[in-house]
């Protein structure tokens, strides 16, 4: 967990692709204005940044595939 006292890292993923739909960045979820200030915020406003950057992710990203793991008993394994 990231100290208050230690610098607030970027959240930038460098994949820099703006959605126009959203206005986001589809790596970091940022908007411009966000990303273009944020060498110039303080640590705080980037803090409330940081804080909404999961709920974009989820409204927009789709739900991760849910995957069954099938085992498939080998004849003559003792397995019935």
């Amino acid at each position: 967990m990231t100290s208050f006292d230690s610098p607030v890292p970027s959240p930038c993923t460098n994949i820099c692709r703006m959605n126009p739909a959203t206005g986001w960045c589809s790596g970091c979820w940022r908007t411009i204005d966000e990303i273009a200030a944020w060498s110039t915020m303080a640590d705080d406003a980037k803090r409330l940044v940081w804080s909404l950057l999961p709920a974009r992710r989820a409204e927009h990203e789709p739900p991760p595939e849910m995957h069954r793991r099938v085992v498939v008993n080998k004849p003559g394994t003792g397995d019935a």
